[in-house]
């Protein structure tokens, strides 16, 4: 089992089967930075999975994002009208492979996998004739609500994706007998199968969203990276202390090359720039005091080396 590798197998995975369907190496996606706590993309711990989640259904669920795309739309609204998370929707597609058919051995069917006594509760008619949990908008707000009461319950993504499997009532005996509410500390009190729900979900959101998010953090691991986040946005916010209105068809990479300013922290203090210089907007440019002449100085310089890259179209 990929939970079993040791650290040193794990070393050893081969990263060219990730290159070939298009993923790099989870250790050197552009995407991770390693200079930030592997909380803020994706927890450690789930990284073994990912990396084999990946090498098996990598390439299937690329194909999803597109063919899927108008299934995403309906969910993203619909998520979204109730309060949950819109990368919830990820849930039926490890649950289904957003097929609306199909029934699972322990009854449960459609889109979201609904069982009968919970489709009924949200108010789907299932009966000998009509059964809606085969209709993709009525069975996504039935799972919307389901998911929030479990979210008002638990407070923390990882355990609904986990309830959703196994039941609230095995998620709430891991929580007492493991004595903790992590699902990192207390998933070996829950079968194997919720285990694995719970890393394929990780796993799927890794591969449609490049990285994790706030729904596949514990809530222990979401406020520490939220109390990080903040920090840096405010020692960020120190550092880029002056500012300049420019306009011009500048390339915030040239920019951020040219002042020796790593491109994370530029666009960090500048969202939004490229955008607004493709439009020929003019722009509010935040940097450190000390870049402000450096920038004045090479301004040309800078605008002629972009529209060259813009050109050669890199």
């Amino acid at each position: 089992m990929v939970f079993a590798l040791s650290n040193k197998v794990q070393a050893q995975l081969d990263t060219s089967a990730f290159a070939k369907i298009g993923f790099k190496s989870l250790f050197t996606n552009n995407k991770f930075n390693p200079e930030k706590p592997y909380l803020s993309q994706l927890s450690p711990k789930a990284v073994p999975f990912v990396q084999e989640y990946i090498r098996k259904q990598g390439k299937e669920l690329e194909k999803m994002k597109e063919w899927g795309r108008s299934y995403f739309d309906v969910y993203d609204n619909i998520l979204s009208q109730y309060g949950v998370p819109k990368e919830m929707k990820y849930l039926s597609v490890i649950e289904s492979h957003l097929q609306c058919r199909l029934v699972s051995w322990a009854g449960a069917v459609g889109p979201w996998q609904l069982m009968d006594y919970e489709a009924k509760r949200f108010g789907l008619r299932v009966d000998g004739k009509v059964d809606e949990r085969m209709d993709y908008y009525k069975s996504t707000r039935a799972a919307a609500q389901l998911l929030k009461e479990l979210y008002n319950q638990f407070g923390d993504w990882l355990l609904v994706v986990a309830a959703y499997n196994g039941g609230a009532g095995r998620v709430r005996q891991a929580i007492r007998l493991s004595g903790s509410r992590d699902f990192w500390d207390l998933q070996r009190f829950l079968k194997e199968e919720t285990r694995t729900h719970v890393k394929k979900f990780i796993g799927t959101h890794y591969i449609f969203e490049g990285g994790g998010g706030q729904t596949t953090m514990t809530t222990a691991e979401l406020k520490d990276f939220m109390a990080n986040t903040i920090a840096e946005n405010n020692n960020l916010q120190e550092k880029a202390d002056s500012s300049i209105i420019i306009s011009g068809r500048f390339s915030s990479k040239v920019v951020a090359q040219k002042l020796g300013i790593s491109i994370t922290d530029f666009n960090k203090w500048n969202a939004g720039f490229d955008k607004a210089s493709a439009n020929g907007e003019t722009f509010n440019l935040r940097l450190p005091k000390e870049k402000i002449s450096l920038f004045q100085t090479n301004k040309n310089e800078m605008l002629e080396a972009s529209i060259r890259q813009l050109l050669e179209g890199n």
